[in-house]
């Protein structure tokens, strides 16, 4: 094994300092500030969205695997990257139950504070994967009638259990978004998008920000119920306008669990341990002593909506997270960086 390895790492990746270094030259710099002058002689880039990964980063760059402990891979320039032979992989899944967490403390929380009543509700979920099918499953398990449009799924799978987006737009009571940022989905949320939605419907945006045109949005509040964002244009530098017009703002950390933070982690360092042969790493999981955040069981099968909103918030307040990035929305990229962690919760 190749002992001279060289890995380029984002310093705020939590539970990598100290892994690869007895085989490894690692380096650890700003996600951001990741340069040219960095990756020239660089083996491995380890990242999370924050660093762009184009021509730019990695020309004449001796990059050969990019591992991100995200799911999303847009910051990720792919054709470029198959044009040089860099192998890329993504942390699938890793955060999924993090961001199931948030969506149903949100959407409980906010409409316990606007006294919305959820019993019978269809809610509608756009984007079925990994983070999607969380969400099915515990909506089913409170009780949602549940709505999915997936238009790949529904091209591999055939239709059964899918629905057309206008359907789902027109029947909802509540929609939440889960798709990936590519070509087909930015801009999706578009006037037209927010004009079939049926009025009073509770939005939920913990996909990506580009998905949704802000403008489009702050047109079709005063037609919506609540409105919950975690993701946002031009992150860091968010709208002003949009947040104070929003019912649920947060500075993109659904996905921000102690689980999915540990499982992003693993995912990148057995990806590139694996490019090289470290089998020392190959089953690497980050372990800590920190028994309270650990995920918890609960058991919420035929509570009213009252004691479930009470348990919810309980394990998520989701409202601090909501108060700290009102009260300093310029600091939008500290309060990720400095992010608790918070444990999953799970039914069953």
């Amino acid at each position: 094994m190749d002992k001279n390895i060289k890995i380029v790492a984002d310093a705020a990746i939590p539970f990598l300092q100290g892994v690869f270094e007895p085989w490894a030259e690692v380096v650890y710099r700003s996600g951001k500030e990741i340069s040219p002058d960095d990756v020239r002689d660089a083996d491995a880039l380890i990242i999370r969205t924050r660093t762009l990964c184009d021509e730019k980063l990695l020309k004449d760059s001796s990059v050969k695997i990019i591992a991100t402990a995200t799911i999303g891979t847009d910051h990720i320039d792919f054709p470029y990257c198959d044009s040089r032979g860099i192998t890329v992989r993504n942390a699938a899944g890793c955060n999924a139950g993090g961001v199931m967490n948030y969506v149903f403390s949100a959407l409980y929380g906010v409409c316990s504070r606007k006294a919305i009543r959820l019993d019978g509700d269809k809610l509608g979920i756009i984007g079925v994967g990994n983070v999607g099918r969380r969400i099915d499953q515990m909506a089913g398990y409170l009780g949602f009638k549940v709505l999915k449009n997936d238009p790949p799924r529904m091209k591999e799978e055939g239709l059964h259990g899918f629905c057309s987006l206008d359907y789902l737009l027109a029947n909802a009571n509540v929609v939440t978004l889960h798709v990936p940022l590519d070509s087909t989905t930015r801009g999706m949320a578009d006037d037209a998008f927010f004009e079939k939605i049926r009025p009073g419907t509770t939005f939920i945006n913990a996909s990506r920000g580009e998905v949704v045109v802000d403008a489009a949005l702050k047109r079709a509040i005063p037609k919506l119920g609540p409105v919950i964002i975690d993701t946002w244009n031009h992150e860091p530098d968010i709208d002003r306008e949009l947040l104070e017009m929003v019912d649920i703002a947060t500075p993109h950390i659904a996905g921000y669990s102690y689980q999915g933070k540990q499982n992003g982690t693993a995912s990148a360092v057995r990806a590139v341990a694996r490019f090289f042969a470290i089998q020392e790493l190959y089953d690497f999981f980050p372990r800590t002593e920190e028994l309270e955040l650990e995920s918890i069981k609960l058991n919420l099968k035929g509570k009213p909506q009252g004691e479930v909103t009470s348990v919810l918030q309980y394990n998520y307040p989701i409202f601090t997270d909501d108060f700290m990035l009102r009260m300093e929305p310029e600091k939008f990229e500290e309060l990720r960086a400095n992010y608790p962690f918070r444990r999953e919760f799970y039914v069953g």
